[in-house]
């Protein structure tokens, strides 16, 4: 199993702060660290430090760690335009050695549009504008040396792009889709991505979201024409501790309201998160991001890393 770091630094850390985190998840033996990119808090109040900008970020981290995979769980159509955020994403991959992976969905956040001035279009629009960058950055990045990548599309349009510049990896950095759309997510997902991913939820309806992703890549003759199967992955929101009062306290901004949908935590040992993601694995999944709430708490993430993290297939090397 590979196993992430997936963090929400909106809800309140610096740079400095995810710094620390993703260090630290490099040494204890962590595949990826990714974060969400969002501009707002979805818990009530939001004072300092306020947001970090997720690809700003990205790019620190990048000249910052050597081995960790480093990305978005998922950047929000919403907030950038195709063309641009291609160049971006090119570059970080090279400031990184091609460490980096790209998340990308519809956006759901009303509120964090209207505080910055974000348009926010319909649930509609937004996915046809997923599909068209989805579109326009896979086209950019498999455009030949030398070539030129034009698009017209309802949403964008790009004339004699150059391509430019050409990420790390090849044939492009992993693009990762996911959701709980029933239909079109796992339709994207098929069509353009490398990872089809579903935060959060329980394992009988990751099952079914796995099954429909799975019979939206074999309608399209996805493995048929060559192409790799998508890589099936689960988020899980985490809150372990050493005993019961340790997971209680990690549990807690758990139960502070908030905009986010129903979850379905791990609150215990690690023990039983071991078990929750062998049950993930017994359906299909190969990568699991597992979000820790506080990443001011450390030693959260050296207990997963030396309690959890060998039993999945490999020792947890020493902690610096």
């Amino acid at each position: 199993m590979r196993v992430c770091v997936f963090t929400e630094p909106h809800r309140g850390a610096t740079y400095d702060d995810q710094l620390r985190m993703a260090r630290l998840a490099e040494d204890g033996g962590f595949e990826g660290y990714l974060r969400a990119d969002h501009y707002r808090s979805m818990e009530p109040g939001g004072g300092p430090p306020g947001p970090t900008d997720a690809w700003v970020t990205l790019a620190g981290l990048a000249r910052e760690t050597s081995r960790i995979r480093l990305g978005t769980l998922v950047s929000p159509v919403t907030f950038r335009l195709p063309g641009p955020l291609a160049v971006t994403v090119a570059q970080v991959d090279q400031m990184s050695g091609g460490r980096v992976e790209l998340g990308l969905g519809t956006g759901w956040y009303e509120r964090e549009h209207t505080a910055y001035g974000i348009p926010f279009p319909p649930a509609g629009e937004r996915f046809a504008r997923l599909e068209e960058q989805l579109a326009v950055v896979t086209g950019l990045w498999a455009t030949p040396a030398g070539g030129r990548f034009s698009h017209h599309g309802e949403h964008y349009r790009l004339v004699d792009a150059p391509a430019l510049p050409r990420p790390v990896q090849r044939p492009r950095p992993p693009i990762i889709v996911g959701g709980r759309g029933p239909r079109r997510t796992p339709r994207l997902a098929a069509r353009y991505a490398d990872e089809f991913n579903l935060p959060f939820r329980n394992v009988p309806v990751t099952a079914e979201a796995f099954e429909r992703a799975v019979e939206a890549q074999e309608r399209i003759g996805r493995t048929r024409d060559g192409r790799a199967p998508l890589v099936l992955s689960a988020g899980i929101v985490v809150a372990i501790g050493r005993d019961d009062a340790e997971a209680r306290r990690r549990a807690a901004p758990l139960h502070v309201p908030s905009a986010l949908p129903p979850e379905d935590p791990v609150v215990g040992s690690p023990a039983q998160l071991v078990d929750r993601i062998g049950e993930f694995a017994a359906i299909g999944a190969t990568r699991v991001h597992l979000r820790l709430i506080d990443l001011a708490d450390l030693d959260h993430l050296e207990l997963i890393a030396a309690k959890v993290l060998p039993q999945l297939g490999g020792p947890a090397p020493p902690m610096s």
